[in-house]
């Protein structure tokens, strides 16, 4: 990323955010950022873990919470915390894959046995070292928000197999691993903004998409996408992050309020994740949806060399390894 990028954004709110560790009389109240809509699961978690906060410190430690992009993107937003003129954001560990390797291990498909595995990987020491994994690059992890597992939904064709991805072009997140997955398993990966992607997928220039649930819902791309396989190729969770330039200027006692009070967030997102899961899943049927479940096995043969070929990369297959080490 570049430099002049980061201080014009960081000019353009300042005046929001002064300093984002400011101490009166003994208080001291930081700021966090987003750019979720206000009814998503992961802003209701970060609003009770403000609370959390508030509530452990007797006040002396309190968020501000700016949700809805107020102060940017989540790319700048991450980018201010990383020159600490924010103290916290929510980030994909997709776009954490760009300050370190290991994050991409997320982005590898069947990665996780299952929903509790990956849990299981997430609240235990390989999680925790991934949190911490970036603090050279002034990010530090707090804790990880379930974001479900992706899978494809697409206009006319509906998924069965891998074979059915051939020819289709499947808009991606802007990920290395995304692109090589799809490419992986037969079909054509076609980066697209988020913002972007209903037109896109109106007028025809992709023919489908990957994604949870929630966001299949929330975005209405199942006015265009009649079809949702639920291969559930990949789980990539948010992480929460804080600016390593505020965590250091915190006292040891605030940073043990905030990181309980970012503990028991992530506890509670979970539930209300859960809930948007199986809410969106009724909600998209109704609307005309095919939901689909095909068996995961083909395609998760097909992607295996993928994950071989992570052999020459040290630090990811390490990841690789200790993640399919753990029952």
């Amino acid at each position: 990323m570049k430099y002049n990028r980061i201080v014009l954004v960081a000019g353009v709110v300042l005046l929001f955010l002064v300093t984002s560790c400011s101490t009166h009389s003994e208080k001291t109240e930081l700021k966090l950022a987003h750019g979720l809509p206000t009814d998503h699961p992961v802003h209701k978690a970060m609003m009770f873990m403000a609370q959390r906060c508030s509530e452990l410190s007797d006040g002396q430690l309190t968020i501000e919470v700016y949700p809805a992009e107020q102060l940017g993107s989540e790319q700048q937003c991450v980018e201010l915390v990383q020159i600490g003129s924010l103290a916290i954001t929510k980030v994909s560990a997709a776009v954490m894959e760009s300050f370190t390797d290991a994050y991409k291990v997320f982005g590898l498909p069947y990665i996780f046995k299952s929903k509790e595995h990956s849990f299981k990987i997430m609240d235990g020491e390989i999680g925790k070292d991934l949190l911490l994994s970036t603090e050279d690059k002034w990010i530090r992890g707090l804790t990880y928000y379930d974001a479900g597992s992706r899978s494809f939904y697409t206009i006319d064709k509906p998924i069965h197999t891998p074979d059915d991805l051939a020819g289709l072009k499947i808009r991606v997140m802007r990920s290395i691993t995304a692109v090589e997955m799809i490419r992986a398993l037969g079909g054509s990966a076609t980066p697209i903004s988020w913002g972007e992607l209903y037109t896109a997928l109106q007028s025809g220039v992709v023919d489908g998409a990957e994604n949870n649930p929630p966001s299949l819902y929330t975005s209405r791309h199942y006015e265009v996408c009649k079809y949702y396989s639920l291969d559930e190729h990949t789980t990539i969770p948010d992480v929460l992050v804080v600016s390593k330039i505020i965590w250091d200027k915190l006292s040891e006692q605030e940073q043990e309020w905030l990181q309980q009070a970012a503990d028991e967030s992530a506890v509670l997102e979970r539930k209300l994740w859960a809930e948007s899961e199986k809410e969106s899943l009724e909600e998209v049927q109704k609307a005309g949806v095919e939901v689909i479940y095909p068996d995961k096995a083909p395609f998760i043969e097909k992607v295996q060399p993928l994950l071989e070929s992570y052999k020459d990369n040290e630090v990811i297959y390490s990841y690789i390894k200790r993640i399919q080490a753990v029952k």
